[in-house]
């Protein structure tokens, strides 16, 4: 398994630049997943480094060694697709022993890499078949089964359960899950737009956006400690509120005066030059609470309600035309407070302050 560094690496097609600075380390045995808008350049990075797309600056180190102008059958990659990609004249052992049998490799190695590879993925019972007699979530695997057999340095999964519906994306994400935990050792990068497999599966997530990395955290790291608006608004479903106001106390508790009415108390520390800072306080849905005392942070009209048994959703009337709507999300049915006016609280641990779209914890 292998390390990969990737220096000032940049992509450019003609005069158009889609990815420039990306600087990253990726360290043996770490599960690495980009995520991003659409059009931010996360499966463009991952074809640069399997090959298939030309760095056109910077360097991209595996292992020490830079691969640049490497084929990709050699950089010691093997790539999981959104498609499967499998051979439908064959069946799930042909398939899997495809790549080492082209390798020149004995019969007695092929047929013991393909039995471990699917004693791990539990396909024992599917390998005679042919790719349409298995299911979508049964075929994923098989294209995964295809990557382990070849041993390679560095796995990458390019939105590999996109195709699946709902119940099968959560069933093979979790094999994912135990696949890397069986392969411990193993580097993999995982390309997706879906955040819960993001949280989920990451040792680390990546998150891109404007052509470049918005910021490098664990999955907690993110949610907890956004670098600034762009990074708490993506990582988080439904989006983080973000309410305009004006800090009025500072110190090692930051009050802020908002233009709704509410009072916001965040733990993050300021100095008596920020006061007056025009700051957009962040509130995450399901860290704000319901309260009748004076002082609250938000007070809204509940325009629609969304009651999904262990927890309800509220959608507040938006102040004005086309502003975002504020929403909450508290635990148990509620379906009383539609058309209800609510006051909001939450905890200053959980509160979160920008400026000019940047944290004032990264400030």
């Amino acid at each position: 398994m292998a390390d990969l560094k990737l220096t000032d690496v940049e992509k450019a097609y003609g005069e158009v630049k889609v990815l420039s600075d990306i600087n990253l380390d990726i360290k043996k045995g770490e599960l690495i997943v980009f995520v991003g808008p659409s059009g931010c350049g996360k499966s463009t990075l991952l074809r640069m480094i399997a090959g298939l797309e030309k760095i056109t600056g910077g360097e991209l180190q595996i292992d020490g060694m830079v691969v640049n102008d490497i084929p990709p059958a050699q950089r010691g990659i093997a790539m999981v697709f959104q498609s499967y990609a499998l051979y439908p004249h064959m069946t799930v052992r042909d398939n899997m022993a495809f790549a080492l049998k082209l390798a020149g490799k004995s019969k007695s190695e092929i047929d013991a890499a393909v039995k471990k590879a699917a004693d791990v993925l539990q396909l024992g019972p599917y390998l005679d078949r042919l790719p349409k007699a298995l299911s979508g979530g049964q075929r994923q695997r098989v294209a995964i089964g295809r990557s382990i057999v070849r041993d390679p340095k560095v796995y990458l999964f390019d939105e590999p359960l996109s195709n699946l519906d709902a119940a099968l994306r959560v069933a093979t994400r979790i094999e994912i899950a135990k696949l890397k935990e069986s392969m411990p050792e193993s580097t993999m990068i995982y390309v997706t737009h879906d955040q819960v497999e993001a949280m989920t599966l990451a040792s680390r997530i990546v998150v891109l956006a404007g052509g470049g990395i918005a910021q490098v955290g664990s999955p907690l790291e993110l949610y907890e400690r956004p670098n600034g608006e762009f990074v708490a608004q993506f990582i988080g479903s439904p989006s983080m509120n973000l309410l305009a106001g004006e800090v009025v106390a500072t110190g090692p508790q930051t009050t802020v005066k908002l233009a709704g009415g509410g009072v916001a108390r965040a733990d993050i520390p300021t100095t008596d030059a920020d006061m007056g800072l025009k700051v957009n306080v962040g509130v995450r849905p399901e860290d704000m609470v319901a309260t009748d005392k004076d002082e609250f942070l938000f007070q809204g009209e509940v325009d629609l309600v969304e009651a999904l048994g262990e927890l309800t959703v509220l959608y507040f009337k938006p102040e004005s035309q086309g502003a975002v709507p504020v929403l909450a999300k508290l635990a148990g049915i509620h379906a009383e407070l539609k058309g209800r006016n609510v006051k909001l609280n939450a905890d200053p641990s959980k509160v979160h302050l920008f400026h000019n779209k940047v944290s004032l914890l990264y400030r």
